[in-house]
């Protein structure tokens, strides 16, 4: 098969044929349709993740379909559609599970195109209980994204405290903004988006939006405030001054959720 690999840290890729991997016991042989390319895959390629055995291939938004079956896999069946994301595997047994944060765990374990190679290539192996069933009607190249960006956004709108009708501001319309966009307003939140710009307004608008505030012409925490302040602001920018300009625009006990990651600290902290 056909693989892209990082050879060595901070080495360019390398497109190289390899023999196709067999699954071990409890893992299955995954036929790649489509895999996303996330920021976390700059780490490994740029050698920034501690631990990572080289060559090394990428990928952990993974849309393909089962071709084979280790021993001991219940609850699938080859050529079932699957999908296979960040994370890789769970105990179910320290405060990390139990709080939800398999983030914490799937490092400490196994983590798809990090500690095992992922799906820059044809085929890969992985652990039966990283994958998530897929419907056929769903495009693998646009719901690729959607096992890492898709499940970030959702979890963090998931698991604040915003209900049905409540303020959320969406800060970025990017790769991770433009999914929270849609999910706000699917969830039935008065979906805010913010972002640089008037270019990003239709976008924003035809994603479900029902406000947009342009950063470079307008004080998004006061705009939030007009309209009683932000229950959530979930936070997708890489700037940290685009966050800290946002911050007073949450309402009191309002939650400022930070998931895109700044090269600096923001230059005050604001609580709310």
């Amino acid at each position: 098969m056909r693989a892209v690999q990082v050879p060595a840290a901070g080495q360019p890729f390398q497109i190289v044929e390899m023999e196709i991997p067999e699954p071990a016991a409890g893992w299955v042989r995954v036929k790649v349709q489509a895999c996303g390319i996330c920021h976390s895959d700059t780490l490994v390629k740029e050698g920034y993740w501690p631990g990572i055995q080289y060559p090394r291939v990428p990928g952990h938004e993974v849309i393909g379909t089962i071709d084979a079956l280790g021993s001991g896999v219940e609850g699938w069946k080859t050529g079932q559609r699957v999908g296979v994301g960040w994370h890789g595997g769970h105990c179910g047994h320290c405060d990390n599970c139990r709080r939800g944060d398999f983030f914490a765990c799937s490092i400490a374990l196994l983590t798809t195109g990090i500690s095992f190679n992922g799906g820059y290539a044809e085929y890969m192996t992985t652990p039966a209980k990283s994958l998530a069933a897929m419907p056929e009607e769903l495009s693998a190249v646009e719901s690729a994204p959607l096992m890492c960006a898709g499940v970030t956004t959702f979890n963090a709108l998931r698991n604040s405290a915003a209900r049905p009708g409540d303020v959320v501001g969406v800060l970025g319309i990017g790769g991770l903004g433009h999914l929270g966009v849609q999910y706000a307003a699917k969830m039935g939140f008065r979906t805010v988006a913010i972002a640089r710009g008037k270019d990003k307004e239709p976008l924003a608008r035809k994603l479900g939006a029902m406000q947009y505030i342009d950063s470079t012409a307008q004080d998004p925490a006061a705009e939030l405030q007009k309209i009683g302040g932000a229950k959530v602001v979930i936070a997708t920018v890489t700037n940290a001054d685009a966050m800290t300009a946002a911050m007073p625009g949450l309402a009191p006990n309002g939650v400022f959720m930070v998931i895109g990651a700044a090269a600096s600290s923001p230059s005050h902290r604001f609580f709310a």
